[in-house]
């Protein structure tokens, strides 16, 4: 099984990354207080206020599904509504998570063919309406990057934020890829989230080199009042929690978090830059983090497929391909080499 060629088809395909592995093993020395009151989970949300320069309530949760949807949960009552992206995960790809933990909160869907929520669609889904027969309005939810790859700027994050300030939303940020944003950017973390404006951000690990962990910062702390009850009855307070925070300490303290991302991104660059001359064959999106949409003939995507790639096509029916932080070079090489003679 160990020779199993790489695939892209997600960056979830990655293993755990060395620093978040050496964090585990050393956590797994001797016996811990459980249920996060141990030193491993002190470190990691001391390390995270660090990063963010904030003084932050911090939660670890299993996953982005419950991050996310147990974050829009304590910003709604099941009578309010939360306006995301059409192509936004908490829509297509949580199995109707948000609204089940938040007893039936609305999704409200702007149509977005790039993935991104701008503060006109932000307002038009807002003052549709204001009579009591329809779900108040009171979340805005972006993922950054976006669904398709995109990076929100910080002009773009404060421009959204205004607007939901002016019509009385909080702002929630998925960020399961929030690191590749911030090494794209070039920019501290804090800018591209609290100093913009964003209430809440659930930070993703898994994807950026962790087996498994989501870190849920409230900036605006009265926002988690009783959160800790909602993981708990989620099923999200870890017995063994040092063993979702340790990997955050390793990535924190070794700086792979940032690293890992900008090798994901630089690695989405390298086939980009091969496509990008083909006849015949393009780029859905622009590449900004670690993702390329391949937009091409099915004849093409289906003598990919027959020579063992997998990608996913449920954006746009063009090929997703995802970049880890084990992204091969010479694999991606061998992707451009095989679209160039399908082509």
């Amino acid at each position: 099984m160990a020779n199993i060629p790489q695939q892209f088809a997600s960056d979830n395909y990655a293993g755990i990354c060395p620093e978040a592995w050496a964090a585990m093993q050393a956590a797994n020395d001797g016996s811990a207080v459980a249920y996060g009151n141990d030193d491993w989970t002190i470190r990691a949300a001391d390390g995270l206020r660090a990063l963010f320069e904030s003084d932050a309530q911090v939660f670890f949760a299993f996953n982005g599904t419950a991050a996310n949807s147990l974050a829009l949960a304590s910003l709604c009552q099941s009578y309010h509504s939360v306006i995301c992206s059409s192509s936004a995960h908490v829509e297509t790809d949580e199995c109707g998570a948000p609204e089940f933990f938040s007893n039936g909160s609305k999704l409200l869907v702007a149509p977005t063919p790039d993935g991104k929520l701008t503060p006109q669609a932000i307002r038009d889904l807002a003052i549709s309406r204001s009579d009591i027969h329809f779900p108040k309005p009171r979340v805005v939810t972006v993922t950054q990057p976006t669904e398709t790859g995109l990076v929100y700027t910080p002009d773009e994050l404060k421009a959204i934020s205004a607007t939901c300030r002016e019509l009385g939303l909080k702002l929630h940020m998925d960020g399961a890829r929030f690191a590749h944003a911030c090494a794209t950017l070039d920019c501290a973390p804090a800018d591209i989230t609290w100093r913009a404006g964003v209430d809440v951000l659930c930070f993703g690990g898994t994807k950026n080199g962790m087996a498994v962990g989501d870190a849920v910062l409230f900036f605006d702390t009265a926002l988690s009042e009783d959160f800790g009850y909602r993981c708990k009855q989620a099923g999200q307070l870890a017995s063994k929690m040092r063993f979702l925070a340790a990997p955050w300490v390793g990535m924190l303290e070794s700086g792979a978090w940032l690293k890992n991302a900008q090798h994901g991104n630089a690695c989405a660059k390298r086939l980009a830059a091969q496509i990008e001359p083909l006849n015949g064959v393009g780029l859905m999106f622009p590449v900004e983090a670690n993702a390329v949409f391949l937009r091409a003939p099915e004849a093409v995507l289906q003598g990919l497929r027959d020579r063992g790639w997998l990608f996913y096509t449920f954006i746009g029916g063009g090929a997703r391909f995802m970049f880890a932080w084990d992204a091969k070079p010479e694999r991606i090489d061998e992707l451009a080499a095989d679209i160039r003679s399908l082509v």
